[in-house]
């Protein structure tokens, strides 16, 4: 089969495919129309976030028979009308799973207690203790939205601290000896840390508004680690001016390219005050981005390509 690799990952997706007797064919620069003139003549096609595999560009891979996304989400993917045409999508959410929950385990511990804060203050020469002092995650409740690959790692973190962590779930019966599952009245009574490990879908986009933050009983700290879209910005702020939200760890935006890999351009009112709060902790979309997810995700690919057709 002749595989065309659109965007860089790690060496091995090369090298098991080449093994596997697969023809290996590179192109990381040429446009989406360049690349949709000649997709006719793969079986299969390996990305990340470079462009939105749509209905056209489907229409034009005549031949296609799998699409390798390495990454967890298949949102840059038009899945529906990939089933359509039979192509079979292989996503990799369990090869970057250790690295969001961890990621998201020092977000919510580095937010506590005011690391970011403290780090910048001190290399400017203030030393200031009891501006510094933290809130132990000791006897919190910890809910988790979306109790998937990433929401069970997160929780799976959480095992040796003396909480309890509770999910929502659209989708019954994925709760398990790491947190209980939960209906939306009992989660939004008694969380006190949320964060999110939502795909984006139409459900999700927008979820974490005004009345969402309002209809919970306690002031909270938000995490974020699937994507921007979920979250509305500006009622983020409007929860954190009124001390609704008692801060924000964001390893996404709503702001963010489809790429995910380039700063945004514009910079809206909402993101300016993000960068300004002192306990809002920003990072560049890189939950997952670790050397060892690197090689894992690349590795989860071959092996679910090499299950469906060798």
């Amino acid at each position: 089969m002749k595989v065309l690799h659109l965007d860089t990952n790690h060496p091995l997706l090369l090298e098991q495919f080449a093994q596997l007797g697969f023809e290996n064919h590179e192109d990381y620069s040429s446009s989406k129309e360049e690349v949709e003139q000649k997709i006719h003549e793969f079986d299969g096609v390996i990305i990340r976030s470079r462009f939105t595999i749509d209905q056209q560009f489907l229409d034009k891979a005549s031949n296609l028979k799998f699409i390798g996304r390495v990454g967890a989400g298949l949102e840059n993917i038009d899945v529906e009308y990939a089933k359509h045409k039979e192509v079979f999508l292989a996503s990799a959410p369990e090869g970057n799973r250790n690295a969001v929950g961890e990621h998201t385990l020092g977000m919510l511990l580095s937010l506590m207690n005011h690391m970011g804060k403290a780090n910048r203050e001190v290399k400017k020469g203030k030393w200031d203790r009891e501006g510094n002092r933290g809130v132990e995650l000791d006897g919190k409740t910890v809910g988790i939205v979306g109790y998937g690959n990433m929401g069970k790692a997160f929780a799976k973190k959480l095992r040796g601290f003396d909480v309890e962590v509770i999910c929502y779930d659209i989708v019954g019966g994925v709760g398990d000896e790491n947190a209980r599952q939960v209906g939306i009245m009992e989660f939004q009574q008694k969380s006190d840390v949320i964060s999110l490990h939502v795909p984006q879908t139409e459900l999700t986009v927008g979820m974490v508004n005004s009345e969402f933050i309002n209809g919970f009983h306690k002031p909270f700290w938000l995490l974020n680690t699937a994507r921007g879209k979920c979250v509305v910005t500006k009622d983020l702020v409007i929860g954190l001016k009124s001390g609704k939200v008692l801060g924000a760890g964001l390893d996404v935006l709503e702001y963010e390219k489809k790429s995910f890999e380039n700063m945004f351009i514009q910079k809206p009112k909402a993101f300016k005050y993000l960068r300004k709060a002192k306990n809002v902790l920003l990072t560049p979309h890189v939950a997952g981005w670790t050397v060892e997810s690197k090689e894992k995700l690349a590795q989860t690919i071959v092996d679910k390509v090499k299950a469906r057709f060798c």
